[in-house]
C-alpha cells in the first residue's frame, strides 16, 4: 500500500533531517537556561552526549520526531547549539554510536517536554483527523503534512514514515468510501444507468456526452447559444440541476470534478463504480451551475455585441446626415446674417431672404431635404431594431430555459420578461395592452409613444421586446435580477455573510482593519482626515506658483511630473552589473532556482497520484516554456526531443491554475529573503494593470480593439509588488472595466507580501473601489487622469468650506450625503466582512454594485464613501510630489515586468492560441512563473555581484541600487535549441551552488 503512496527515496527522505530556515533556527535551536540545565546536568555527561540530546530536544519540537542520525542534522543548528553549551560543534561526529544511547535520550527528552510516544489510542485518534481531512484533501503529501502537524500539537512522537504513510492511505481509502457511501441514496439503478451512458459515444453528436458537456463555446452566437442550452437541458433530464451534493465538503467536490474532467471517457469505465459514480455525479451538478453561467453570459455577450453594432450604425448614420445637412447650415447662416444685422429694417428681412440674398430656389431645395427629428436616443434603438431577426434566433429559448427573479425593484420587468415568454410560447404577435413599460427608460420611450399612436403593433413589439432584452441584461449586471441555481449571477444577498455570522465576526472585523463598528465615531474620523488633507492642500495652493496651483478663474492648475531622475551612477552600476551576470539559457535558469526553491514540486498531480518519475521535473520545464514562450506543445516536442504525448498528459495532470500558483507562491517567498529584495522595497506597496495579447482564432474572452489589436485580443491584469514580483494574473475581457478585478488578488493574496497599499491607473479606478479599499483597512493610491476635473467632496455648507479653506473650499463643489452612509454603516462594513472573509468574490461584487443605480440604497451609500475617502486621497496626492512620484515609480514596475513578458512570449507573434478561458488562464501564470523566475535569479545575482564588489571595498549605496530593476533580460537567452538535461546543468554549477559572475570585458 505504500510504493504506490511515496518513493522509497522520498520514504528516506522523509526520516531525516530537512533544510532549515532561518526563522526556525532561532525559534527552535535557542535554548533557555532550564534547557541548558537539562542537558548539562553537571555529572559524567560528556560534550558529544550533551550536544546530541540537545539536538534531540530541539529537533523533537522542531520535527515532532528525532532522526536515527543525529549526527547528520543541520550544520548552522549544531554550531549555534554547540555555541550555546560552549563545546566543538565536531564532536557531533561521535555521538550516539551505540543505539542505547539515542533511544534514552528520547526517552529523556520526551520526558521533559511531556511528550508521549504513539499509542493505539493515539493512532486512532489520527486516523479519525486524517479521515475528516481526507474527506476534503486527497494530496497525499498534504495529508503527511497535516499528520505531523496533528501529532505535535498532540504532543505525540512521529513513528516511522511507512506507519505514518499507511495511515494516510488508509484514510484515503476509507474517504473515497465513505463518499461512496454519502452519496449512495443518489445512485439507483436509473441514476446508475444515465451516468454510465455519459460514457459512451452517442451517434446523435459524435462524442461522449461527458466530453460534450466539458467543450465550451468560442464565441457568442446563436449557434452558440442553443449549443449550451440544449447541454442545460439534457443535465435537467438527468435531473443534475436539483442534486445536492452537500453532504460533501466543498474540497471533495472540487477535487472529484477536477479529476472528472481530466480522465477520458475510457479510463472512468475501467474505476470500479464506488469511485466512478461519485466522480461523474459531482462533475453532472458543476456542469448544471456551469453550464447555466454560460447561458446568461452568452445571452449577454451576444444581446450587447448586436447594441455595439448598433451604435457604429447609428454614429455612422449621424455622420452621414450631418454631412447632408451642410447645405441646410449655410442657409441657416445666410438667413442669420439677414435676421441679425441691426442695419436691415424688419419690413426688408422677408424679402432679403426668399429675394436676392438667399433666393426661392434655395429655400424650397432646403424645404424638400429636411430630415425628420432625431429621437431622444439619436436613433440607437432604431438601429438595433436592425437586428431583430438575429436576436430571434436565440432569445426566446434563453427566456424559455432560465428562470429570472429580483426584488421589488424588478417587478414590473419581471412581468413583462413572463408576457414576453408566453407570447414566444404562443406565436402571439401583439403585445397586451396591460403589458408593463414602466422599466422602459426615458431615451426608448418615445419609440413605444410613436408606435402607439400610429396603431403599429408590429413595430410596438419590437421596440417593446427590445427594452426587455435589454433591462433584463441591465438587471443581471445589477444584481437587481437574479438567476436561482446559478453561481455567477446569483441573488446578490447570498454573497454577503448573513445577519447571524455577522453579529459573530463583526467585532474581529472591525479589529482587524482598524474601523469602528459606530457609524458616528468612523464619520468623524474619516471627517478628521478630510480637514487635514484639505489643510495641506490648502498650503500648497498658497504658494501660488507650484505643479499644483490655481489659474486666474481659481480652477486646478497641476503641472506633469517631471521625469524622474534617474542617477547616472544608477545607470552605470546597472551596465556593470550586466556585464558581471553570468549568461544563462533560460532552461537553465529554470533548472537553477527549482534547485534553490523546489517550486517544481509543487506542481502535484490532479487526480492525487504522489509517485513522482525521474522525469517528471524535465517534462514539467519543457510544458511550462511551451506556454511561456507560445511555442505551444507540438513544436517543444520538436525542440526538446520529448514527446508531444508526454508533454501533453503532464500538461493535463499537473499543469493547473491551482499547481501554478503554488508555485509561483514558492518563487515568491524564496525572492522575499534574497538580501537584495528589501532594497527594491518593502513589499507593502503594490501595483495592477492589464497587458494586452492579440488572440488568433475565435474566443468568448476575445474582443476587437484597434487601438491595440490588428483584429482580437485579450487582457491579462497583473499584480506586482515595488520588490518587483508577480503575485497575481487574471485573463479578462479587453474591453471591461479593469477597476472590477482590482481587489481579487489582494484579498486572495496567499504570499507573506503585507499588501497595505496599493496604486493603479485610471482604468482601476471607481468610487465603489475608494470606498471598499478603505472598509477593507487598505489605501487606493491611483495615478488618475485628468484629476483636476475630476468632482471633489464637502461634508458640510459650502460656505463653511470656503471660510475654513479659502483656497480649496470653493473646488469641493458638492456636497456629501453623510446621513445616507450613517444609515448603511454597518451594512458597509458587512459588506467588506464578506469579501475579507473569503464569502465573496469581489470582481462579482465590485461589478455588480459600480452598475447598480441610485435606487440601490447600499451601492449609493458606498459610492458617496467613496467620493469621501477620493477627495481625501486627492488632497494628499495633489500636495505631495513626492508621494506622486511613489505611485509612478511604482506603476513603471509593472511596465517593465510587462516588457519582460512580451520579450518571452515570443513565438507565433506573441498570440494567444488558446481558445477556452482555462487554457488562456493557465498560459497567463506560466508566463508569470517564468517571470518571476527570471527576476528571481536576476536578484540573486545582482545580490552576488553587488557583494564581490564591496568585498572589494567598492562602496555601493542602497539608494542607487533601488533604481535597478531585475526585470529584465539581457543576460537570458530564450531561443536556440531546448535541451532539458537537469543533472547535465547542475554539475555545471560551482561548489556553492552558483554559475561564477563574469569578469568584466569578457565575452564569457
Amino acid at each position: 500500500m505504500v510504493a504506490p503512496v511515496f518513493t522509497d527515496v522520498e520514504l528516506e527522505r522523509l526520516r531525516r533531517f530537512p533544510e532549515i530556515g532561518r526563522e526556525e533556527l532561532f525559534r527552535f535551536f535557542t535554548l533557555a537556561p532550564a534547557d541548558v540545565a537539562f542537558v548539562d546536568p553537571g555529572r559524567g555527561r560528556g560534550a558529544a552526549d550533551r550536544l546530541g540530546l540537545a539536538v534531540a530536544v530541539c529537533s523533537l519540537s522542531w520535527l515532532g520526531f528525532v532522526p536515527d542520525e543525529v549526527a547528520s542534522a543541520p550544520q548552522a543548528a549544531v554550531v549555534r547549539l554547540a555555541e550555546q553549551l560552549r563545546v566543538d560543534p565536531a564532536v557531533i561526529g561521535s555521538y550516539g554510536r551505540r543505539a542505547k544511547t539515542r533511544t534514552e535520550h528520547l526517552r529523556l527528552a520526551a520526558q521533559y517536554l511531556g511528550w508521549r510516544p504513539p499509542t493505539t489510542l493515539e493512532i486512532k485518534e489520527l486516523d479519525e483527523f486524517l479521515l475528516a481531512r481526507a474527506m476534503e484533501h486527497d494530496s497525499p503529501t498534504l495529508l503527511f503534512r497535516l499528520a505531523c502537524e496533528f501529532l505535535i500539537s498532540a504532543r505525540v512522537i512521529r513513528p516511522g514514515p511507512v506507519t505514518v504513510v499507511k495511515r494516510v492511505a488508509h484514510a484515503r481509502e476509507v474517504a473515497r468510501q465513505e463518499t461512496f457511501d454519502r452519496l449512495a441514496h443518489e445512485f439507483t439503478d436509473a441514476r446508475r444507468v444515465g451516468l454510465d451512458g455519459l460514457l459512451v459515444v452517442d451517434s446523435e453528436i459524435g462524442m461522449t456526452r461527458l466530453r460534450w458537456l466539458g467543450k465550451g463555446p468560442v464565441e457568442a452566437s446563436p449557434a452558440a447559444v442553443k449549443a449550451e442550452i440544449a447541454k442545460l437541458e439534457f443535465l435537467r433530464g438527468m435531473d443534475a440541476h436539483a442534486l445536492d451534493l452537500s453532504v460533501l465538503p466543498a474540497e471533495r467536490r472540487r477535487f472529484l470534478a477536477t479529476v472528472g474532467r481530466r480522465l477520458t471517457a475510457q479510463a472512468l469505465e475501467r474505476r470500479e463504480p464506488e469511485r466512478r459514480y461519485p466522480i461523474l455525479l459531482t462533475l453532472l451538478a458543476q456542469s448544471a451551475t456551469e453550464v447555466l453561467d454560460e447561458v446568461v453570459a452568452l445571452f449577454d455577450q451576444a444581446l450587447s455585441a448586436r447594441e455595439s453594432k448598433a451604435a457604429h450604425r447609428m454614429r455612422d448614420y449621424l455622420a452621414e446626415r450631418a454631412k447632408s445637412g451642410e447645405d441646410r447650415q449655410e442657409l441657416l447662416d445666410a438667413i442669420l446674417a439677414i435676421v441679425a444685422d441691426p442695419a436691415v429694417p424688419d419690413g426688408d428681412v422677408g424679402g432679403l431672404i426668399r429675394g436676392e440674398r438667399v433666393g426661392w430656389d434655395r429655400l424650397r431645395s432646403a424645404q424638400s431635404s429636411a430630415l425628420p427629428p432625431l429621437p431622444r436616443d439619436h436613433g440607437h434603438l432604431a438601429a438595433l431594431d436592425g437586428s431583430y431577426g438575429y436576436l430571434r434566433q436565440f432569445t426566446p429559448n434563453v427566456l424559455d430555459a432560465v428562470t429570472f427573479a429580483g426584488g421589488t425593484a424588478a417587478a414590473e420587468l419581471l412581468e413583462a420578461v413572463a408576457i414576453l415568454r408566453e407570447l414566444n410560447a404562443t406565436g402571439a404577435r401583439k403585445v397586451p395592452d396591460d403589458a408593463p413599460s414602466g422599466f422602459v427608460p426615458a431615451r426608448f420611450r418615445g419609440y413605444l409613444d410613436t408606435a402607439a399612436a400610429n396603431r403599429s403593433a408590429t413595430a410596438y413589439r419590437h421596440y417593446w421586446e427590445l427594452c426587455v432584452l435589454l433591462a433584463l441584461r441591465d438587471g443581471l449586471r445589477t444584481g437587481d435580477v437574479f438567476v436561482p441555481g446559478s453561481r455567477r449571477y446569483s441573488d446578490p444577498a447570498a454573497y454577503l455573510l448573513t445577519e447571524d455570522k455577522w453579529a459573530d465576526q463583526r467585532a474581529e472585523f472591525c479589529r482587524l482593519v482598524g474601523k469602528p463598528s459606530d457609524a458616528a465615531t468612523g464619520l468623524a474620523e474619516a471627517e478628521d482626515e478630510l480637514h487635514t488633507a484639505l489643510g495641506k492642500l490648502e498650503t500648497t495652493l498658497a504658494h501660488g506658483d507650484g505643479p499644483v496651483r490655481l489659474d486666474d478663474d481659481g480652477d486646478l492648475v497641476i503641472s506633469p511630473l517631471t521625469a524622474e531622475d534617474i542617477p547616472a551612477e544608477a545607470r552605470a552600476l546597472k551596465a556593470e552589473l550586466t556585464e558581471m551576470l553570468p549568461f544563462a539559457p533560460i532552461v537553465s535558469l529554470l533548472i537553477e532556482m527549482d534547485k534553490r526553491t523546489g517550486f517544481l514540486d509543487c506542481f502535484t498531480h490532479a487526480g492525487g497520484k504522489q509517485a513522482r518519475t525521474r522525469e517528471l521535473k524535465r517534462n514539467l520545464i519543457a510544458v511550462l516554456l511551451a506556454q511561456s514562450t507560445n511555442l505551444g506543445l507540438t513544436r517543444m516536442a520538436d525542440a526538446c526531443g520529448i514527446s508531444y504525448d508526454i508533454l501533453a498528459w503532464t500538461a493535463e495532470w499537473y499543469v493547473r491554475e491551482e499547481t501554478l500558483r503554488a508555485a509561483n507562491l514558492a518563487l515568491i517567498g524564496y525572492h522575499q529573503r534574497l538580501p537584495l529584495t528589501p532594497v527594491f522595497g518593502t513589499g507593502t506597496l503594490s501595483s495592477s494593470d492589464g497587458q494586452r495579447f492579440p488572440t488568433r482564432g475565435k474566443s468568448v474572452t476575445a474582443r476587437a480593439l484597434s487601438r491595440y489589436f490588428a483584429h482580437e485580443g485579450l487582457s491579462t491584469y497583473t499584480h506586482v509588488t515595488d520588490q518587483h514580483t508577480t503575485y497575481g494574473t487574471k485573463i479578462i475581457v479587453a474591453t471591461k472595466r479593469e477597476a472590477h478585478y482590482v481587489l481579487d488578488e489582494i484579498l486572495g493574496n496567499a504570499t507573506d507580501i503585507p499588501i497595505t497599499e496599493h496604486a493603479t491607473d485610471t482604468h482601476g479606478v471607481t468610487l465603489v473601489n475608494f470606498g471598499l479599499f478603505d472598509l477593507l483597512g487598505l489605501q487606493l493610491s491611483p495615478r488618475i487622469r485628468d484629476l483636476g476635473k475630476i468632482t471633489l467632496y464637502r461634508t458640510g455648507a459650502k460656505a463653511a468650506a470656503e471660510t475654513a479653506f479659502p483656497l480649496t473650499g470653493p473646488l469641493l463643489a458638492r456636497k456629501l450625503n453623510t446621513d445616507l452612509i450613517a444609515e448603511h454603516w454597518d451594512d458597509l462594513l458587512r459588506l467588506a466582512g464578506s469579501l475579507k472573509f473569503g464569502h465573496a468574490t469581489a470582481s462579482l461584487l465590485v461589478g455588480k454594485l459600480s452598475a447598480s443605480g441610485r435606487q440601490n440604497a447600499l451601492a449609493a451609500a458606498l459610492k458617496e464613501y467613496g467620493a469621501l475617502r477620493r477627495t481625501v486621497y486627492t488632497a494628499r496626492y495633489l500636495s505631495d510630489p513626492a508621494y506622486r512620484r511613489k505611485i509612478s515609480r511604482q506603476l513603471n514596475k509593472g511596465e517593465s515586468l510587462h516588457a519582460l513578458k512580451r520579450d518571452l512570449l515570443y513565438a507565433h507573434e506573441g498570440m494567444i492560441r488558446a481558445r477556452h478561458l482555462e487554457g488562456q488562464t493557465e498560459q497567463a501564470w506560466c508566463l508569470t512563473l517564468v517571470t518571476n523566475a527570471v527576476v528571481t535569479w536576476t536578484t540573486e545575482y545582482y545580490g552576488l555581484a553587488v557583494e564581490q564588489m564591496r568585498a572589494a571595498g567598492r562602496r555601493i549605496d542602497d539608494e542607487v541600487l533601488a533604481h535597478i530593476s531585475p526585470a529584465h533580460s539581457e543576460n537570458i537567452n530564450f531561443f536556440g535549441a531546448i535541451e532539458v538535461d537537469i543533472d547535465g546543468e547542475l554539475a555545471q554549477l560551482s561548489p556553492t551552488g552558483y554559475r561564477p559572475l563574469r569578469v568584466r570585458d569578457t565575452l564569457f
